[in-house]
């Protein structure tokens, strides 16, 4: 037997041991199912919260420009698992809600303050005259930002979006602290039960990439779409 028969037999009993044996693999599908539902819920109050905050911190009333900037500091001055812990065991603590949707929303609302800036971003970065273009038209100051200034923010924008999108995927590695099944919680358990750190650790970082890889081809080719109306 050569060297590399020797490897690929010892990687294969190691595979079995850690991923087939008592159906453990099972685990990692359910991780990937918490891990799928927790990052699409939590993009979606990110982007809405992040929305609202951006709209707050760009107003002309100071009042509502300071509690943007309150949530604004406090949510990035603070880490996201001490932010998730808070909200599941203090606020959420007696609601009766399954820990997945409260998770989501703990990183919606630690997303939401990035969102905000990278929406305020773009649209400080769209032409004032665009603005005083709208409004010579009769649009009131909603409709010109939703009509004309949001829709340019966006593909200016979009790039960052999905960066922020990926981390978040990411940091959802850290739900365990509140008892779910996600990936890394499924690869910590089967390292507990196999005594093998290698081959665990090494299977949820691929899944990870593969996740990643796949969330960045598909908002890789909306932007193309995007970017199909623009004028060169």
């Amino acid at each position: 037997m050569t060297a590399f028969q020797e490897w690929f037999t010892d990687f294969s009993n190691l595979f079995y041991k850690c991923f087939i044996r008592e159906d453990r693999y099972k685990l990692l599908l359910e991780g990937i199912g918490v891990t799928i539902r927790v990052s699409l819920l939590a993009v979606l109050i990110g982007i809405l919260i992040g929305m609202l905050v951006a709209l707050c911190n760009l107003s002309k009333r100071k009042l509502i420009r300071f509690f943007g900037s309150v949530y604004t500091d406090v949510i990035r001055g603070t880490p996201s698992v001490t932010q998730l812990m808070i909200i599941y065991f203090v606020i959420f603590a007696t609601v009766d809600l399954d820990k997945w949707i409260i998770a989501a929303i703990a990183f919606g609302i630690n997303s939401g303050a990035y969102v905000s800036e990278i929406i305020r971003a773009g649209i400080l970065s769209v032409d004032h005259g665009q603005t005083e273009a709208g409004r010579s038209l009769g649009l009131n100051a909603f409709q010109t930002m939703t009509r004309i200034v949001i829709p340019q923010a966006v593909k200016n924008i979009f790039p960052a979006l999905c960066n922020e999108f990926i981390v978040l995927i990411k940091e959802t590695a850290i739900v365990g602290y509140v008892g779910l099944m996600d990936i890394q919680k499924a690869g910590d358990f089967i390292r507990s039960a196999t005594f093998n750190a290698f081959m665990p650790l090494f299977g949820t970082a691929v899944i990870y990439y593969i996740l990643i890889k796949i969330l960045t081809l598909l908002l890789r080719r909306i932007e193309i779409v995007l970017r199909k109306s623009d004028i060169r």
